[in-house]
């Protein structure tokens, strides 16, 4: 994956107007230039957590197809989106909708969310030739979301190990937590895995086996290991905490902040800071610091601080 001179002479733009990579890079009005700092600062905390963990971040050099499933691509305003799970993602693939779907839709909200996870109404970028990615990965705008590590952590298990509508999850995930970190298991868990307990949850990742096993579910899978951000270099990160200013920004920046606005929504049932600390009190202190080694270089990478409730060894 090629590094790229932000203000390189290479950026094409959409004809008569400026692309939103070259729109962030040289803001032509002031009030996206402010904005601008604060992603400057962003970006360097990545690059700086990269360089200062090269030895677990650089292990693969190389990029699969594979590996850029995640990455969202709209033509039409030359920008890439890496989707995180439990980081608004469904209304971000919503507005991917609106914005690549040549007037097919105009309210981001009146996309069902079932839709905005069908893959074939978004193209990504596995779906490209390597010059064609390449091409996209050094032109256009590419930008992420990210949230604290363990409240979207929190998020994932409550949506899909408390919801009872989530039977997919309790019997693939469900029923071997249950196997594995259960004594005296029941059949009835053996067979339904819908009462996993959060502490049976923390065990199975930070289990040995798990990892060998296969890579992690979407929903818990790290920023890191999901966009790889020490591979490809993001120009805007934005945060679940400044959803709505991050989101507007980069609709500012395509050209688009005129008529579409970030969807907001006032979620009672969304998981804070207090929920997070309240789950996290019966894990065991050994269990909380293997769990932090685990997610630590996205703690790192987007300047998370430890959680004062944590209890490391």
């Amino acid at each position: 994956v090629m590094r790229r001179n932000p203000f390189g002479m290479d950026i094409c733009c959409r004809k008569g107007s400026r692309s939103p990579l070259q729109e962030l890079y040289n803001p032509t009005q002031v009030s996206l230039s402010n904005t601008a700092i604060l992603h400057q600062i962003r970006r360097d905390q990545v690059t700086d957590t990269c360089r200062a963990n090269s030895v677990s971040s650089r292990k693969r050099r190389v990029l699969t197809p594979n590996d850029l499933k995640h990455l969202v691509v709209d033509e039409d305003h030359e920008m890439i989106y890496c989707y995180v799970p439990k980081v608004a993602c469904t209304n971000w693939k919503r507005v991917m909708m609106v914005l690549t779907g040549r007037g097919k839709y105009s309210d981001p909200m009146e996309i069902p969310a079932n839709e905005a996870h069908v893959s074939s109404n978004l193209k990504t970028l596995n779906q490209y030739s390597i010059p064609e990615i390449n091409h996209r990965l050094k032109n256009y705008m590419k930008f992420l979301f990210v949230r604290e590590p363990f409240e979207r952590l929190v998020s994932a298990y409550r949506n899909k190990f408390t919801q009872k509508y989530n039977t997919s999850f309790h019997k693939r995930y469900g029923t071997k937590i249950v196997r594995r970190q259960r004594k005296n298991v029941t059949q009835e868990a053996l067979r339904k895995g819908d009462d996993v307990k959060f502490e049976e949850f923390v065990a199975y990742l930070i289990d040995p086996h798990t990892q060998r096993e296969e890579p992690f579910n979407e929903h818990w899978q790290t920023v890191y290991s999901l966009c790889h951000p020490c591979h490809i270099h993001y120009d805007l990160i934005g945060k679940y905490e400044t959803l709505e200013e991050d989101s507007n920004y980069i609709l500012q920046l395509a050209g688009v902040g005129n008529y579409l606005k970030f969807p907001t929504y006032a979620k009672s049932t969304r998981t804070t800071d207090e929920m997070t600390t309240e789950f996290f009190q019966n894990i065991s202190t050994e269990h909380q610091t293997q769990l932090y080694e685990v997610y630590k270089l996205d703690f790192l990478m987007f300047n998370y601080s430890v959680p004062s409730y944590l209890k490391l060894e």
